[in-house]
C-alpha cells in the first residue's frame, strides 16, 4: 500500500515515458542549446542523445535530440514550439521509431529494390513500404514475393503528366511521406521535384572519372577506372544533383570485366541506398542548402 493510499488520499500514477526525436535548424547565436534544454527539462524530458553542427558556410545553426518525455504528445509539442518561435526555428518532433509510410519506384532492375524490402522485412529500416510503383512489369513477382502491392503506371512522352497525376493520387490515397527512387529510369517532372523536395530519395552510379548516360559500366571498365561507386541524394529538378545523403566507393583493377563491375556496382548502389533511407526515416538528415547535415 502507497503512503497516498494509506493516508485516505488518492494514489499517483506517472504515465509512461514516450520517446520523441526532435530536429531543428535556424540562424546560430548564443542560447540556442540552453534554451532546448529548458523546454525539455520543463516537460520532464530525459536527453538519451543530443547531436549539433553550426555550419560556418551559411551561419546556420542544426540539432537533432533523442529525448524521452511522461506528459501528452500536445503538451510537449507545445513547450518546444515556444522556443522555436523565439529562435525562428525550422523543427519537427517526431515519435521515434515511427514507421515512415515509403513508395518505392523502380524500373527494370531489381537490386536496390530487393535490398530495401530484405532489410524492411528484417526489422533494419524504420520504414513502412505500402506500395511499389514501376514503369514497366518486370518487378511485379518481387512485389509478390514480399506481398507489396505492385502499380503499374507506364510512362511516355505523351502520357507523361498523366502519369504523374496518376502517381500523385496513389500517394495521396496512401498518405505517403517519403519516395524512393531505386533504379526509376525516368526523369520526373520539374514541378512533381518541386513538391517532393526533401522527401524523394534517388541512387545513381558515381564514378572517377564519372560516365552518364548508357551502360555506365561499360564506358568504366573501357576507361580502365579503378574506384567504382554509388550515391544517394534528394531528388532535385537539376537531375542528379539534388544534396547528397550517403556515397560509398570500392576499388576495381584491370581484371574486373564489364559485367562483373556492373555486379560489384550493383551491391554498393543496394547499400547506399539503404544507409539513406534509413538516416532519412530516423530523422537524421537535416537540409542545408544545397548541402546535407547527416547526424549519423
Amino acid at each position: 500500500m502507497t503512503a497516498n493510499a494509506s493516508a485516505g488520499l488518492p494514489a499517483t500514477t506517472k504515465s509512461t515515458p514516450e520517446s520523441y526525436t526532435l530536429t531543428l535548424s535556424c540562424a546560430d547565436r548564443p542560447g540556442i542549446v540552453h534554451a532546448v534544454s529548458g523546454a525539455l527539462a520543463a516537460v520532464e524530458g530525459n536527453i538519451t542523445e543530443s547531436q549539433q553542427y553550426g555550419s560556418p558556410d551559411t551561419g546556420s545553426f542544426f540539432m537533432r535530440v533523442d529525448f524521452t518525455a511522461p506528459g501528452p504528445y500536445e503538451a510537449t509539442r507545445s513547450r518546444i514550439e515556444a522556443v522555436a518561435g523565439e529562435f525562428g526555428m525550422e523543427w519537427e518532433l517526431h515519435r521515434s521509431g515511427a514507421p515512415v509510410r515509403t513508395l518505392i519506384m523502380a524500373s527494370k532492375d531489381g537490386h536496390c529494390l530487393n535490398d530495401l524490402l530484405f532489410q524492411q522485412r528484417a526489422g533494419n529500416l524504420p520504414i513502412e513500404i505500402p506500395a511499389i510503383v514501376s514503369n514497366h512489369t518486370d518487378l511485379a513477382g518481387l512485389a509478390e514475393f514480399y506481398g507489396v502491392p505492385f502499380h503499374h503506371i507506364p510512362v511516355s512522352a505523351d502520357t507523361k503528366q498523366a502519369a504523374e497525376d496518376q502517381l500523385r493520387a496513389l500517394m495521396a490515397e496512401l498518405d505517403i511521406e517519403l519516395v524512393v527512387l531505386a533504379r526509376y529510369m525516368q526523369i520526373l517532372s520539374n514541378e512533381l521535384c518541386e513538391e517532393l523536395s526533401g522527401r524523394a530519395i534517388n541512387i545513381h552510379h558515381s564514378f572517377l572519372p564519372s560516365f552518364k548516360g548508357a551502360r555506365p559500366y561499360h564506358q568504366a571498365h573501357t576507361r580502365g577506372v579503378k574506384l567504382i561507386g554509388a550515391t544517394a541524394h534528394y531528388v532535385t529538378a537539376d537531375l542528379d544533383e539534388g544534396p547528397i545523403i550517403e556515397q560509398e566507393v570500392i576499388r576495381a583493377d584491370h581484371s574486373r570485366t564489364a559485367a562483373r563491375l556492373a555486379a560489384l556496382g550493383a551491391g554498393v548502389e543496394g547499400r547506399t541506398l539503404v544507409k539513406a533511407v534509413q538516416w532519412h526515416a530516423e530523422h537524421r538528415v537535416l537540409l542545408d542548402g544545397r548541402r546535407t547535415i547527416v547526424f549519423n
